[in-house]
């Protein structure tokens, strides 16, 4: 049996990317909802307690999502505090090897570029922002709304 972290530990890491505007999928349905058929480009990623998800992969996030290219939705799941989406997003992924923190940006319910954790600490945040921006370059259509 996975023990979940208790929730006050991982609020305030949830939060830094909710405050981005990212969806939380936080059961198994969730995730099929997020990736079912005609879903459009989603980005989703698999949040983590971990330093390189606190000082690289989620600041990278904020970074990219304000892109001229983004996709259509972006949601987040959260490794030791959500499981059961974890597992289905998991499974979805089935042809990756599991890994948190980690992005993957889907179209129509198939993935089509993923980020590992081991690409994740080799970089910093405005690197793997731009990782991001090239892959939403190539696979996402919608443009960012101006602020």
């Amino acid at each position: 049996m996975i023990l979940a972290y208790p929730e006050q530990f991982i609020a305030p890491m949830r939060l830094d990317l909710t405050k981005y505007g990212l969806e939380e999928a936080r059961t198994p349905a969730d995730v099929d909802r997020l990736l079912g058929p005609g879903s459009g480009t989603v980005l989703m990623v698999t949040n983590s307690i971990c330093g390189c998800a606190a000082g690289r992969a989620r600041p990278a996030v904020g970074v990219a999502l304000r892109h001229h290219n983004v996709p259509d939705k972006a949601a987040t799941v959260f490794a030791g505090g959500d499981d059961a989406a974890v597992a289905r997003l998991r499974a979805i992924l089935s042809d990756y090897p599991p890994s948190s923190p980690s992005m993957a940006l889907f179209q129509d319910g198939q993935p089509v570029w993923v980020l590992h954790r081991r690409d994740i600490e080799q970089r910093d945040a405005s690197q793997i922002a731009k990782l991001m921006m090239a892959a939403f370059d190539q696979h996402c259509a919608k443009v960012a709304p101006r602020s």
